[in-house]
């Protein structure tokens, strides 16, 4: 035991007190006793460190995400220092050769100066766009395994809808990020937003002009996405996520059902040392990977595209794959503009507001509709295999069909090029895809789980033989 500080007579002071091996405390000793006895935090620490993390690789796609945001805002800070967000136009003067001498603005000239003359500007602007598609796509594969698997269920359902409101923010913080550069592909796809914005009834011109500063391309517009996209979004994302760890530290994990899993219990590795270092270890693994593809794999060249020119589209102009969806969902779109109460809802409303409204609408509330429907609101903290609930998962894949067709519909452009068809006869087959496509895989799906469901209750647990440790180290058989 090391010796303690004792108070001694006023004329003594504080003095140690020779216990027993009569080592006297470090400073750093002294530190943490002393931050304990106004905290407390020595008990709530053993006890954080002693929580138990269920071991399944499944489990390991939310802490992707994690880890994404933390690179992003690592190398988003890095970006900022050079970026300039003005659509003022300057004289582009630089080594790329083919730009030299044009008018660009001052927001498109900072990342050509970025990619060609900042020492590992490209790098960082590659690492932090891949990086950005791979935070979203972790997301969505989180939610996907949170979904098949019932881990939505009571009491979980908030964590559900902070969950899915990370999601829309990551793919806003997104949006506003590839949109900074001022290239022609980014103007495009915000021409196109801007349109769908104003094509919402009654207050889709408020609306749009809040947002853009005015009639597109408004001088504005640039300065506020970049505010969006520094401070707003990254402030509600950050957030977010503190309250879903908080909420995912206040519960007791989901697990997998298995030999000794219970509703009551978790079993796996505690948070240290076991899977801390599985973590630390997952967040170096995440930036080399995506340091690895950015080294190698170019995207986003905006040189390639040039500076955004009002009257110019940039053909074929393909957004990045979490809105590619979007893209599909309107160039399929019918041409539809009925007038009510004396407005026209232009033909862009339908396909870009209201079927999306319409699917995140049901995606955001399904643990309440789920619960409603199965009259099912207990506690539940052992997860389902996806066969042992035939229709969620049957919806569930019926409506990432919808989005599959939705993104392939987005590029009839290129698919028409690559399958020598005319674009007019993809646009009509995907409009028939989109419908038809999901239903088919949705009643497969159930079929499918049905049957799987079955064979699962018809087969006996495979016969095992139960050990037990004996005191000098052996094993000797006992009765099941």
């Amino acid at each position: 035991m090391r010796e303690r500080l004792t108070r001694q007579p006023a004329d003594a002071g504080l003095v140690p007190e020779p216990t027993e091996g009569g080592e006297e405390r470090t400073e750093l000793e002294r530190l943490v006793g002393w931050l304990d006895e106004r905290t407390g935090a020595a008990a709530i620490a053993r006890g954080a460190l002693r929580k138990v993390f269920p071991d399944h690789w499944s489990f390991l796609l939310g802490e992707v995400a994690l880890f994404c945001l933390v690179i992003l805002v690592a190398t988003g800070t890095f970006l900022t220092f050079f970026f300039t967000p003005d659509t003022t136009q300057v004289t582009y003067q630089g080594p790329y050769a083919p730009l030299d001498g044009q008018q660009v603005s001052a927001a498109f000239a900072s990342v050509m100066r970025l990619s060609f003359e900042v020492r590992a500007g490209l790098l960082m602007r590659q690492v932090h766009h891949w990086t950005a598609l791979i935070f979203v796509g972790s997301i969505v594969l989180h939610l996907c395994r949170i979904f098949f698997t019932g881990a939505f269920r009571r009491p979980r359902e908030i964590n559900w809808l902070v969950g899915f409101g990370l999601l829309l923010m990551a793919m806003g913080e997104g949006f506003t990020g590839y949109s900074l550069p001022d290239d022609l592909l980014s103007g495009t796809g915000l021409r196109i937003a801007y349109s769908v914005a104003m094509s919402i009834p009654f207050i889709g011109p408020y609306f749009a002009f809040l947002i853009f500063g005015g009639e597109f391309p408004a001088p504005a517009f640039l300065s506020r996405l970049f505010v969006f996209h520094i401070m707003l979004l990254p402030a509600l994302l950050i957030g977010a996520v503190s309250i879903h760890l908080l909420i995912i530290w206040i519960q007791k994990h989901t697990q997998y059902p298995g030999p000794g899993r219970t509703e009551d219990n978790v079993v796996g590795a505690h948070l240290w040392p076991g899977q801390a270092f599985r973590s630390i270890g997952l967040l170096f693994l995440t930036g080399a990977v995506v340091t690895l593809i950015a080294g190698f794999v170019q995207i986003n060249p905006v040189w390639a595209y040039g500076p955004f020119i009002p009257y110019t589209v940039s053909s074929p102009a393909q957004p990045d794959w979490y809105i590619g969806w979007l893209e599909g969902a309107l160039r399929i779109g019918p041409n539809f503009e009925p007038h009510i109460l004396g407005i026209t809802i232009p033909s862009p409303f339908w396909p870009g507001v209201l079927v999306p409204g319409i699917l995140f609408t049901v995606l955001i509330f399904w643990p309440f509709i789920e619960a409603a429907v199965r009259h099912d609101h207990r506690q539940h903290d052992l997860l389902d295999l996806p066969w042992q609930a035939p229709v969620r998962t049957a919806i569930g894949a019926a409506l990432l069909t919808v989005f599959a067709v939705l993104t392939l519909a987005g590029a009839n452009d290129i698919l028409a090029v690559f399958l020598s068809v005319r674009v007019e006869s993809l646009t009509e087959a995907f409009r028939v895809l989109v419908v038809v496509a999901p239903i088919v895989v949705g009643l497969v799906t159930y079929r499918l789980c049905i049957e799987r469901r079955d064979r699962g209750a018809s087969v006996s647990p495979p016969a095992g033989t139960l050990l037990r440790r004996t005191p000098d180290g052996g094993f000797e058989e006992v009765e099941a």
